[in-house]
């Protein structure tokens, strides 16, 4: 099972439209995609379903939130049951989450998150709120997935403290694999921040397996940024990560579940 945290909008309309994060989930082909700022064409159930059936495999099942720029969750199995917290610090998205009937006797709940870039005592404060919104109403035998734009600026922030009670948040964390100590991990266009995260609770985090996409191979997960992976899987392009308002990497974890 491959899950994709997903902030992957460019162009000036915070959206899917011109295709640079198109061509990366493609390139990816994940099972299941926490996707922010899920804009695409009018916003019609009808445009979202389009870009969803254009973009992955026939059958994919999607749940867009609200606001201006939604959460969303994309997923190749169906939904339980779907939904939003509110997110009490924003008025232009909420915690969007969804339960997915993954292959095996438990579901998975996904919650894509998109907290807020201002300050990281905001972050925790969200990050509190959404803490107790999972203890009040996912299951203690769940596997649960925390995922999204984050926006945090390091792995030490308190939000991520926070989210501890909740998830996984201690390294190894996914990287790019450039460098001789393992790559990269930041997710920032610059390379030099924490923002994006795939986070999974202590029974789902223990059936990690690496992630292999055509020759190389990521112990912990990967960070895609299409200026350093090489060859690049198709149809995503070396300009993709770079596109005009493109802010973020797709981060990439992959799980196999024990019988």
């Amino acid at each position: 099972m491959r899950i994709v945290a997903a902030n992957l909008t460019s162009g000036m309309l915070q959206s899917y439209d011109p295709g640079h994060g198109q061509r990366i989930l493609q390139a990816l082909a994940p099972d299941i995609v926490a996707i922010q700022e899920f804009n695409f064409g009018d916003n019609s159930d009808a445009s979202i379903a389009l870009f969803v059936d254009a973009t992955f495999d026939a059958g994919f099942h999607f749940h867009r939130g609200t606001g201006r720029i939604p959460n969303g969750v994309i997923s190749r199995w169906p939904f339980v049951d779907a939904g939003e917290w509110n997110d009490s610090r924003t008025t232009d998205r909420e915690f969007t989450w969804a339960v997915i009937d993954a292959p095996g006797p438990i579901d998975v709940w996904v919650v894509s998150l998109h907290l807020l870039s201002n300050t990281s005592a905001n972050r925790n404060a969200q990050a509190g709120e959404l803490v107790q919104y999972v203890s009040a109403n996912v299951p203690g035998g769940a596997h649960l997935v925390l995922a999204g734009d984050l926006n945090t600026d390091g792995r030490g922030e308190a939000a991520l403290g926070t989210l501890d009670a909740s998830v996984v948040v201690t390294g190894p964390w996914p990287t790019d694999g450039t460098l001789p100590d393992g790559g990269n991990g930041f997710t920032s266009t610059n390379r030099n921040r924490a923002y994006d995260w795939v986070l999974a609770s202590p029974s789902l985090h223990a059936m990690e397996t690496p992630v292999v996409l055509g020759s190389q191979y990521f112990p912990s997960g990967l960070v895609f940024d299409t200026r350093v992976f090489t060859p690049l899987p198709p149809p995503a392009l070396v300009g993709d990560s770079i596109a005009p308002n493109m802010q973020h990497m797709a981060v990439v974890r992959d799980f196999v579940f024990l019988p």
